[in-house]
C-alpha cells in the first residue's frame, strides 16, 4: 500500500526520520483527504490547522537540526471527542457541553504530544458515548467508509471511520462496552481495550467529573498491531497522584510464533447468537492458526456460566453509567421501576433495576464479578489466549429510532436487539481483561469482520503480539474500496 495515508504510524515515523516524507507534507496530505472524504463520512468534527501547521513546521525544523521529539515525531493524529485537548471543545456529543473548553490536555493526550504527535483534530461520538452508533445533535451522523449506509460503530465511531478512510495516522479511543472493539470490528481495524487501570483516564471523563468509572478504559486504535503496542507504551501508566507510589510494568510477550500458543476458540453462545457471516471468518482464522502449529481447542472455556456473566455485566454497566444521570432522570427511573410488578423480567425492567442498583446490591454483584475474575485466571493457566467475536454481527445499517440498545439488528435472518452485542463486550470486560481486535476477513456482503483476542489480566502485550503475528501471516489492514 503506497499511499502514505494508509501506512502505519510506525512506518510513517520511520519515513519522517529517513527524510522520505516531511511532517508538514504528511499533515497536508491528511487535510486534503479530509476535504475530499469527510463531507460524506463526517468522522472528523473539529480541526485546528493553524496550530497543527506550526507544529508540523517546527517538527521539520527540529529534525533538520538533528533533534528527535520521540517515536511519534511529527505524526498527525486525531483523538476521540471525549478527550480533553487544549484549544478544542470537549462535548461528549451533548448540546449542553458544546462550548465546554478544558484548560489542559488529558494525560494520555499529553503523553502522545510528548512523544512527538501532532494532534490536529477530533472525531465524532454519540451522545454521552452511549451508543453503538455514532451520531449526535451537534455534529450529526458518522458513516462507515465500507458502506456509508452503515454505522462505523460507537462510541469511537468517528475514530474508526477516520482511520479506515485514511484521514489520520493514529487514534485514541475509549471502551466501557466495546466502544473501541466494535468500531474496530465494523471498520476492519486494530483496536486494543487495555486491562482496567493500565492507562489513566484523567481528562477523558465527562465534563466536570474526576472519579474513574467502573469498567471504563481508554486505549489506542490503529491500522497495525505495531502501532497499538507503540501507542499503548506511550499512553500507559498512572496519573501523578497514583504515580507517587506505583509504576506500571506490563509483562513482555513470551511467544515468538503462532505455533507457540495454546488457544481456545469460542464462536457462539445460545443467549447471544453470532451471525454465521461473522463466525465463518473467525473459524477460518482459527484453522490457519492450527495449521501454523498452535494448540487450538474449540471447547475450552473458563468455568463461568455465560448467561450469568452476561446479566452481571449489564447490571454493573447500568450501575456504572447511572452516575452520568441527572437527579431528575434518576428519580424518573426509580418512579418507573416502582410501577412495574416486582417479578417482571422484561428488558425494560432489567435496565431500570440496573440503573437504580442499591449500593448493597452492587457489592454483591462485585463479589460475583471477582469470583469470575479468579476463574479467568485459572483458565489462563492452561491457555494463553481466547479468540472470540467482537460483536454478534457486522456493521448494521443506520437506525436512530427508539432506545439505542433495543434497536433491532439482523443475526442469522432474525431480528434481535442491538444489546445482543454486549455479551462479547462484557465477557472479558467484566473481569477487567485486555482484548485486542484484529482484522479477520470479510462477510459475503464485503463488510469487515474482526477477531477479539482476549488475554489474562495485564497480558495486554501478548494480545497485541498475537494480533501482529496474524497481521504478518494471515490478514493485515485493507483499505475500503474507493479510498
Amino acid at each position: 500500500m503506497t499511499d502514505p495515508a494508509f501506512r502505519s504510524a510506525s512506518r510513517l515515523a520511520a519515513d519522517i526520520r529517513a527524510g522520505r516524507i516531511g511532517c508538514r507534507q504528511l499533515l497536508e496530505h491528511y487535510v486534503a483527504r479530509i476535504e475530499d472524504y469527510n463531507p460524506v463520512l463526517n468522522a472528523v468534527i473539529a480541526m485546528d490547522l493553524e496550530r497543527a501547521r506550526r507544529r508540523a513546521d517546527d517538527a521539520d525544523a527540529a529534525l533538520a537540526r538533528g533533534e528527535n521529539w520521540g517515536p511519534l515525531h511529527g505524526i498527525p493524529m486525531t483523538v476521540k471527542d471525549s478527550y480533553d485537548v487544549e484549544g478544542f471543545a470537549t462535548s461528549w456529543g451533548a448540546p449542553e457541553f458544546r462550548d465546554y473548553r478544558p484548560q489542559r490536555n488529558a494525560i494520555a493526550v499529553e503523553r502522545l504530544i510528548a512523544a512527538g504527535a501532532n494532534i490536529f483534530g477530533k472525531t465524532n461520538v454519540p451522545l454521552f458515548l452511549g451508543d453503538l452508533q455514532t451520531y449526535n445533535a451537534i455534529h450529526g451522523v458518522t458513516r462507515n467508509p465500507w458502506d456509508p449506509e452503515r454505522t462505523p460503530g460507537g462510541s469511537s465511531g468517528g475514530a474508526a471511520a477516520a482511520l479506515a478512510a485514511g484521514l489520520t495516522a493514529l487514534e485514541a479511543g475509549s471502551d466501557i462496552a466495546s466502544s473501541i472493539r466494535t468500531p474496530a470490528h465494523y471498520c476492519g481495524l486494530f483496536g486494543h481495550k487495555p486491562t482496567y487501570g493500565v492507562i489513566t483516564p484523567r481528562g477523558q471523563l465527562a465534563p466536570g467529573r474526576v472519579a474513574f468509572t467502573d469498567l471504563a478504559v481508554v486505549g489506542p486504535m490503529a491500522r497495525s498491531a505495531a502501532d497499538l503496542a507503540l501507542a499503548l507504551e506511550i499512553m500507559a501508566g498512572p496519573d501523578a497522584a497514583d504515580g507517587v507510589a506505583w509504576r506500571l510494568a506490563l509483562p513482555r510477550p513470551r511467544k515468538q510464533r503462532l505455533a507457540d500458543y495454546r488457544i481456545a476458540v469460542m464462536l457462539d453462545v445460545p443467549h447471544a447468537e453470532v451471525d454465521s457471516a461473522v463466525q465463518e471468518p473467525i473459524r477460518q482464522l482459527a484453522h490457519a492458526v492450527t495449521r501454523a502449529g498452535a494448540a487450538v481447542s474449540s471447547s475450552a472455556r473458563p468455568d463461568i456460566d455465560t448467561w450469568e456473566a452476561d446479566r452481571l455485566f449489564h447490571r454493573l454497566l447500568g450501575a456504572a453509567l447511572s452516575g452520568r444521570q441527572s437527579a431528575e432522570t434518576f428519580a424518573g427511573k426509580v418512579e418507573a421501576l416502582s410501577r412495574l410488578p416486582p417479578d417482571e423480567d422484561s428488558n425494560l425492567a432489567r435496565a431500570l433495576r440496573d440503573a437504580t442498583l442499591s449500593h448493597r446490591d452492587w457489592l454483591i454483584a462485585n463479589e460475583t464479578r471477582h469470583r469470575m475474575r479468579l476463574k479467568w485466571a485459572e483458565f489462563f493457566q492452561d491457555y494463553d489466549l481466547l479468540l472470540c467475536p467482537a460483536a454478534a454481527s457486522a456493521a448494521p445499517r443506520h437506525n436512530h429510532e427508539g432506545e439505542p440498545f433495543e434497536r433491532p439488528i439482523t443475526v442469522n435472518g432474525r431480528q434481535v436487539p442491538l444489546s445482543t452485542q454486549f455479551f462479547w463486550a462484557g465477557y472479558p470486560g467484566l473481569a477487567f481483561l485486555p482484548s485486542t481486535v484484529a482484522p479477520a476477513g470479510l462477510t459475503p456482503e464485503g463488510l469487515p469482520v474482526g477477531v477479539q483476542i482476549v488475554g489474562p489480566q495485564y497480558g495486554d502485550l501478548e494480545c497485541i503480539r498475537f494480533a501482529g503475528l496474524l497481521e504478518q501471516s494471515y490478514r493485515a489492514f485493507v483499505a475500503p474500496p474507493g479510498y
